[in-house]
């Protein structure tokens, strides 16, 4: 079964640093774009970056600057380095991949690959 496999999240404290992975089981990241959401406490939830298949990145204007968004072609994996984290990066992030691409609608069901979710809590 084609599935994404999160892990990486945990507690820090304000400026802190954590790297979250998103590895493939049963598909490639070569012909996706691959990205990660998250959904705060208060249900609020946005695209915070993605990498497409060319290479090019996205990320939202509050974490420009502190997240990295990279890709491992041979591990098959996507990596989000965060650092100088904020409390308001506390969420629940969940990973995406899509052969047609990664939008700004925040629902597992618009893509063709949705991860369990790893939680990320920044305390101040």
């Amino acid at each position: 079964e084609a599935q994404l496999v999160e892990s990486g999240g945990g507690s820090v404290q304000t400026g802190g640093s954590l790297r979250l992975s998103c590895t493939a089981s049963g598909f490639t990241f070569d012909d996706a774009d691959v990205g990660y959401y998250r959904q705060t406490p208060g249900n609020a939830c946005e695209l915070v970056s993605s990498i497409m298949i060319d290479g090019r990145t996205y990320y939202t204007s509050s974490v420009k600057g502190r997240f990295t968004i990279s890709k491992d072609n041979a591990k098959n994996t996507v990596y989000l380095q965060m650092n100088m984290l904020k409390p308001n990066d506390t969420a629940v992030y969940y990973c995406a991949a899509d052969h047609d691409g990664l939008t700004q609608v925040c629902m597992e069901d618009e893509y063709d690959y949705w991860g369990q979710g790893t939680q990320v809590t920044v305390s101040s």
